[in-house]
């Protein structure tokens, strides 16, 4: 079963609660680290964090504060595995201080390094004023787009080299059909040269030896 309890109290530090007098110190877990910020919208943000392996971790609980004072929230979860959780209800334009516990079998952890944040406004889309400047959000994104011109780069070249050899292909084949064309026109060519003397020879032959008719002279006394 798991069980969230949200919490609204003056400003507070978690550190101040984490102790506990049935438990010593070192039956406590570690403090998360790595404790990041990303998905910043105007009224949301999501907390990351890491846990040392070799303990056993059943929950969490998180300091959400502004900075200003005028408000903490404290966010507690047991019977869970999750490395994050989604802040919401948060003002725009607004700066946040978060620090994070683990949940052990013996208590909970000290609490993590503070971490400060700033809300965009609605207007903004991605994180501008983040004191996280390697936001993994953020970085990821870029690495996204990075990836997506590079595909596109490669599939262009490629194209362009299919087109280029089509079209060498096409030349190629143009002049081949061509050779063809010349070669077999040559060929019918002197073929017709040496049949054509034929007729005018046997027409002389004939006429040479042409029989002329008997001419008869009668010659009157």
């Amino acid at each position: 079963i798991r069980k969230t309890i949200l919490l609204c109290s003056p400003l507070t530090d978690l550190s101040v609660h984490s102790s506990s007098p049935f438990f010593h110190s070192t039956d406590r877990p570690p403090a998360p680290v790595n404790v990041t910020v990303t998905h910043l919208k105007a009224d949301s943000a999501t907390v990351s964090w890491d846990v040392p392996e070799g303990d056993v971790i059943i929950g969490y609980a998180i300091s959400q504060q502004r900075q200003d004072g005028q408000m903490q929230r404290f966010i507690r979860e047991v019977n869970t595995t999750n490395r994050a959780c989604v802040l919401w209800d948060l003002d725009e334009e607004t700066d946040y201080i978060i620090q994070v516990q683990s949940i052990g079998l013996y208590g909970e952890s000290q609490a993590s390094k503070r971490i400060h944040f700033r809300t965009l406004k609605k207007s903004d889309r991605f994180p501008s004023n983040s004191s996280n400047q390697d936001d993994p959000t953020v970085q990821g994104l870029d690495k996204s787009r990075h990836l997506q011109t590079g595909e596109l780069i490669i599939i262009a070249v490629v194209l362009i080299m299919w087109a280029a050899v089509i079209a060498l292909f096409c030349r190629q084949y143009d002049i081949i059909k061509d050779n063809d064309f010349n070669n077999n026109k040559e060929k019918a060519k002197p073929s017709s040269e040496h049949s054509t003397p034929e007729r005018p020879t046997g027409g002389l032959l004939r006429s040479k030896f042409q029989k002329t008719a008997p001419s008869i002279n009668i010659i009157e006394v």
